[in-house]
This record gives C-alpha cells, structure tokens and sequence, in this order.
C-alpha cells in the first residue's frame, strides 16, 4: 500500500501538468486525502470497538491492520471528501483533478494487488488450473485465514493486470489529450474498473468479502455498480453549452 501510494504521488506530477493543472495543489490534495482517510479511519476504528484501542493501541500505526472493512471506507470517504473541500478552496477543477488523479489511483490499486498476493490477502477461490497458488506460510494463515496446501485463483494478480491494462490506457488518453469533456478519463476507469472488479469477486474466497442481502452480491460488487453507473454518467455527460455569441 505504501509503495502504491508514493508511486500515485510521483504519476499525478506528470499527469496534473498534461491537465494544465498545478502539480504542487495537486500533490497537496493527494496528501490531504491519503493521511485524512488514514487518521479518520483508526478515529473510527476507535469509536466502533474503544476495547480492541485499549487491548492493543499500537495497531493505529499500521496501515491494513483495520478490524471491519466498513472502517477503511469510512475513512476513504472521509478523505475523498477533504480533498474536494482543499480542491474547492484552492480553486481546482473538481473533474479536471479527477482526470489527472485516474491513472494515478490505476498504479495504486495495481500495486496495492500484488502486495496482496504476496502477503495473501484477499485470496482466491479453490483450482485446478495450473497457475493455481498454494500458500504455505503459517503468517499468511494467521493474518488471513488464506488455505494452505490448496490450489487458490491468484484473483489479486487477475485484480493487478486490469489495473495495469487501465493505468497504461489512462496514461496514453491522458498525454494524447483524447478527453473531449472534463471527467472522461475518470469516468473510463470508473466504468472498466468498475465492471471487472464486480466479475472478479466470483473469485474471491476470503472470508473479508463483506456479503449483502443475504449473499446475493458482496460489498465490494454493490460500490463496482455505483462506479459503473457514476463513470457511465461522466462519460456520457453533455459538453456545457458555449455562451451565445455577442
């Protein structure tokens, strides 16, 4: 998580310049958001469950040791909500610094991945296919509960290959400057990410997958359904109109 996160940081310089933004207002905004979401999160952790604080307080130093999922989110939002009040205040455009941020958050999500499947977080269902992972470390089993000995999908590599194939698509229509509206770019990688992610949860073995309405659909397939229908709406928004001429 936090080699993703420096390498967004390091991306969104390059990005915010091909957007005509100010890379050092978007840096900020980043850093806003990333140690709001982290804070908020560990305040929430503490409001929700004040006896794991007092048992073991030293777990607010680590970053993806959250009991609940629901806690990363309420942080996350949190934090996205900062950063638009900092992006309000410094006058940054809200859809513009969306676009600029989409191939940034793509590489984070990418490496945040592949540091699941190496810690194996987030593990997979059970396979015979040959490229089938067997994990093996008692760590792993302790942190994660994740089988040992059994042929898993390595779903967080299928996770980081999307997220991959996006960012080097993101990077390309942001340096050709293919966005014809503000909010394009971002709303492409909502809709893609978005729908693959819903797919992939199939995958998903892990006992964290945050089941709603009695199984039917997880928690992280309801938030790809709103990324769906939020991309599909900055995509196919309508240019304002030009002001009528004198």
């Amino acid at each position: 998580m936090a080699l993703g996160l420096l390498s967004a940081l390091a991306v969104s310089l390059l990005t915010a310049k091909w957007a005509a933004l100010s890379a050092e207002r978007v840096w900020n905004l980043e850093l806003i958001a990333i140690l709001t979401a982290l804070f908020a999160s560990r305040l929430l952790m503490i409001v929700g469950h004040p006896h794991l604080f007092r048992s073991h307080p030293f777990w607010l130093l680590g970053l993806l040791n959250l009991p609940s999922i629901w806690f990363a989110l309420g942080g996350v939002l949190i934090g996205v909500l900062a950063a638009m009040l900092y992006a309000r205040a410094e006058g940054l455009p809200l859809l513009k610094t969306a676009d600029a941020l989409a191939a940034p958050v793509a590489l984070a999500f990418c490496l945040n991945r592949i540091g699941a499947f190496c810690g194996g977080s987030a593990w997979g269902t059970s396979t015979q296919m040959p490229w089938g992972v067997v994990y093996r470390s008692p760590v792993a089993y302790l942190w994660y509960r994740v089988p040992l000995g059994t042929p898993l999908n390595p779903v967080q590599i299928y996770d980081a290959a999307v997220s991959l194939a996006l960012f080097v698509m993101l990077l390309w229509l942001g340096r050709r400057g293919r966005s014809g509206r503000a909010g394009e770019i971002a709303g492409a990688w909502l809709f893609l990410y978005g729908v693959c992610r819903f797919f992939l949860e199939f995958l998903r073995g892990d006992p964290a997958r945050e089941p709603l309405l009695g199984g039917t659909v997880t928690l992280a397939q309801v938030l790809s359904m709103g990324a769906v229908i939020l991309g599909a709406a900055l995509s196919l928004r309508r240019s304002p109109e030009p002001p009528p001429l004198s």
